[in-house]
């Protein structure tokens, strides 16, 4: 069958296109930046293709030949007006598969609560799934609640909340009733919807097996990872907007994505009906084993999709500027330069490695600070950390960057995606001082590039220059040792730091 699945630089659609290409069918990933699908294990058997549900006009090239379209966008955490920004990209991707004689649209959305008013983000879901069933192709609309699954938004707010915080005063929604489902059942859902009878046009809820409410989800987490019991004390005064913020000092989930989902906790999301069960029967998978599926997944450093993986709201997407005037204006530099005197090999295992639980091989009472300074106002800090502790691929998040470009192994590029009052890039390449492998002696380059925004920039950039010899020529001198991350102290270099 050939498929379409926009989404798949997404949580969900990151897993499910492999299933659907292991399972033999011709699958088509449309992304805004096809570069950051180049990396993926599963690249070579599906087909990229460049394009945005927002522009029209982009998507008719995507949608010829397609029977089947798996539509796993949102626009959580991107700004007031997401909802117009859902509204549009779904009537544009239902009008496409109209004008190419789709046969179905798949979409996930969310429980929509009855009897209650629902959260914006909640809303929203709710009616991009309308959309869909009011349009001329028939959809298969599927309602999940609380995803549970390593690297998930929502796994991850449960886990640090519980880890972090033995004893909580907590809002009252953690009274409400939530049914969470296994990230496996999501895709097993998902997958089934191609074998669904021809025409149907409905919504369907899925859930797990358990009903539980959020105080209960955090207790027996506690009791899944051995921890003690927690005390967790509900209050009716703390509003989602400020639990947000102490989420988003506490989790690695920041608040722009951390506020419509505890909004959206306000409300019950449980299945009102199981229709889907009759047509898709199997096992589903019981709350305490999800948990425990999703907790070894991530002590194994094994988390193949991650939500930080989706793009950042409001971080830049133009490619990085090879002209310094680029800008219009003021590009600054931080270049250093480092002979290696030690296997190459071991200076990029070292680079790939950066951050995340390894850290910035320099001086991380800094590194700490900066990263608490972005959470508090608003950004994803340092504890977003890695998917992967060893390999990257272009579109990983590493703590407050994302990898912008990777040739292994001689060039790793950085884009920051910290709250700045500009835009910044950390690069790192490896060459040769004649320009060739055979005869020339390898060096090691690194340079920070910043672009200012207007006078806040200016003196953001003249603020931080001092700090530079502290944290990027110790940073320059560790890698090009090779160095291992515990070998570093704390205060930065293990050696010379010009």
């Amino acid at each position: 069958m050939k498929i379409l699945v926009m989404g798949a630089t997404g949580y969900v659609g990151g897993r499910l296109v492999p299933l659907l290409a292991d399972a033999g069918h011709d699958v088509r990933c449309l992304t805004r930046r096809p570069e950051k699908l180049g990396g993926v294990p599963w690249a070579g058997s599906v087909e990229i293709v460049a394009g945005d549900a927002l522009n029209r006009r982009s998507l008719d090239g995507a949608m010829v030949g397609i029977e089947v379209v798996f539509y796993l966008v949102h626009s959580i955490g991107t700004g007031a007006d997401f909802e117009e920004s859902d509204r549009v990209a779904a009537r544009h991707t239902a009008e496409a598969a109209a004008e190419a004689r789709v046969s179905r649209i798949v979409y996930l959305g969310g429980l929509v609560p009855t009897g209650e008013t629902a959260s914006a983000h909640l809303a929203s879901r709710a009616e991009v799934g309308q959309i869909f069933l009011d349009g001329s192709v028939p959809a298969v609309v599927l309602q999940a609640g609380v995803i549970i699954g390593s690297g998930s938004a929502s796994f991850e707010m449960l886990r640090y909340l519980t880890e972090r915080l033995p004893v909580m005063v907590t809002p009252k929604w953690v009274r409400s009733l939530v049914q969470p489902i296994a990230v496996s059942d999501v895709l097993a859902y998902l997958a089934g919807s191609l074998e669904l009878p021809a025409g149907l046009n409905r919504r369907f809820d899925i859930a797990g097996p358990d009903v539980v409410s959020y105080r209960e989800m955090m207790q027996r987490y506690a009791a899944v990872a051995g921890l003690t019991r927690r005390v967790i004390i509900p209050v009716p005064v703390l509003s989602p907007w400020l639990s947000s913020q102490w989420v988003n000092v506490v989790t690695p989930v920041p608040k722009a994505i951390a506020q419509p989902l505890i909004e959206s906790l306000r409300n019950n999301a449980v299945a009102h009906e199981h229709d889907i069960e009759a047509l898709l029967p199997f096992a589903l998978c019981p709350f305490d084993e999800a948990l425990r599926l999703a907790l070894e997944s991530v002590r194994r450093a094994d988390v193949s999709t991650r939500w930080s993986g989706a793009h950042w709201p409001g971080a830049p997407s133009d490619p990085m500027p090879t002209d310094p005037d680029w800008s219009g204006g003021t590009t600054h530099r931080d270049e250093r330069s480092k002979p290696i005197d030690v296997d190459v090999a071991d200076v990029w295992r070292a680079i790939e490695g950066i951050g995340g639980e390894r850290g910035w091989y320099s001086f991380r009472l800094a590194w700490a600070l900066r990263g608490l300074m972005d959470r508090l106002v608003g950004g994803v800090g340092l504890r977003r950390g890695r998917r992967d502790p060893d390999r990257l691929i272009v579109g990983d998040a590493v703590d407050f960057w994302r990898v912008e470009a990777l040739e292994r192994p001689t060039l790793l590029r950085l884009r920051a995606e910290m709250k700045l009052p500009g835009e910044a890039w950390l690069e790192f390449t490896i060459s040769y001082d004649d320009g060739t492998k055979e005869d020339g002696r390898p060096v090691l380059h690194q340079r920070a590039l910043f672009i200012p925004h207007g006078l806040a920039g200016q003196l953001y950039w003249l603020t931080i220059i001092p700090l530079h010899n502290i944290v990027f020529g110790s940073m320059i001198s560790n890698l090009a040792r090779g160095v291992r991350p515990a070998e570093v102290p704390a205060g930065g270099s293990v050696g010379d730091e010009r």
